[in-house]
């Protein structure tokens, strides 16, 4: 994988919401880092460099140099919380890790090329797993995995034990699991085509029953003539 990212931080001089609102109005950003062999600590970090330090990172879980007071902290980016309008970076949490003892993290999945069943068939390319469950060493993990799948034709499928995975990186989900597939797309039936059998219906011939006599034509019509005539 590429070298690790570098960002500089500062221990925090103001703590609460009232330091949060004072810090953040200085141009900085608040933060933490903690681990297994570190004492969790409240950090501050330049607002500007946060932003071109993420510019650079391929995913929120990145590898990265944490330098804080001369020293330099092997630590992945656990988690960034933005601001759900304006999206600006409200806080960074840092999980130091030893460089000799291996991980668990989540690397996100990209698709690479267009498949032959998009391009020739007309099928659609499903994303099925975002991102890949793995263990590796803190200094072999990818940022990100990028799969080919230009050859997979409708009803081609890619699964987890099909991914070339660094040297060093080992999945931790089962191999059947389904990354990506190619599906036939689903064509929806059109209304025009419903109206039209609704039409056809109505050009069912009519069938005409005979109307039946009123009630007093056929009392006239059953009563026998009478004849008139002198005594």
């Amino acid at each position: 994988m590429a070298d690790p990212l570098k960002l500089s931080a500062a221990p925090r001089t103001h703590l609460g919401r009232g330091g949060v609102r004072k810090i953040k109005a200085e141009g900085l950003v608040p933060g933490v880092i903690y681990g297994k062999a570190v004492e969790p600590s409240n950090l501050q970090f330049n607002a500007r460099e946060v932003t071109r330090f993420l510019s650079k990172a391929a995913s929120e879980n990145v590898l990265v140099d944490v330098e804080l007071n001369g020293k330099v902290q092997l630590a992945l980016l656990q988690e960034v919380q933005h601001h759900p309008v304006s999206r600006a970076v409200l806080h960074l949490d840092f999980h130091a890790v030893n460089e000799n003892e291996t991980i668990h993290a989540h690397v996100p999945l990209e698709a690479v090329g267009e498949p032959v069943g998009v391009k020739t068939s007309g099928g659609l390319l499903d994303h099925v797993l975002r991102s890949l469950d793995v263990e590796c060493l803190p200094r072999a993990l990818p940022a990100v995995l990028s799969v080919d799948v230009s050859g997979l034709n409708v009803g081609d499928s890619l699964h987890v034990r099909d991914l070339s995975l660094p040297e060093g990186v080992k999945a931790l989900l089962d191999g059947g699991v389904t990354v990506f597939a190619v599906r036939e797309a689903i064509v929806a039936v059109e209304p025009a085509a419903t109206e039209a059998a609704a039409g056809d219906a109505s050009k069912q011939p009519e069938v005409i029953t005979e109307k039946k006599p009123e009630a007093g034509a056929d009392a006239k019509a059953a009563a026998p003539a009478v004849k008139g005539g002198k005594k």
